[in-house]
């Protein structure tokens, strides 16, 4: 219970996510004690993409993920379950540490998506 509150700063940041899927006519569920979000205002997100990354298939922000699709969900599983693992170590801090981890890697010329060390970990754990 107690990894819940340690990672509800990012779980917060989730929760816009759940409402534009449920005013969206999306679905939420609730797999392994996550809620999973997928819907047509979600996709839209996903499909513009972030600064470093652009387009995802998933995002995850605390305890909750959001996909492009169920498909999507069901695919990357495994990865984001790795990102849930590290909001619950390093809770608040997590999405800070995250974006200067990207930072660095930007600065060092390395690929601030690729080489960030939570994204390596994800991709190591989920294969």
């Amino acid at each position: 219970m107690i990894v819940y509150v340690w990672a509800l700063p990012g779980t917060a940041v989730g929760i816009p996510a759940v409402l534009a899927a449920v005013l969206g006519g999306g679905t939420v569920r609730v797999v392994d004690g996550v809620l999973e979000v997928e819907g047509e205002l979600v996709r839209r997100v996903l499909g513009w993409g972030f600064p470093w990354v652009g387009p995802v298939s998933a995002i995850t922000l605390g305890h909750v993920v959001v996909g492009f699709d169920r498909v999507s969900l069901e695919r990357t599983r495994r990865h984001e379950r790795v990102h849930v693992r590290q909001y619950e170590r390093w809770g608040p801090f997590f999405i800070p540490a995250y974006v200067a981890c990207s930072l660095v890697c930007r600065l060092r010329g390395r690929d601030p998506y690729r080489d960030n060390r939570f994204e390596r970990e994800a991709y190591g754990e989920a294969g």
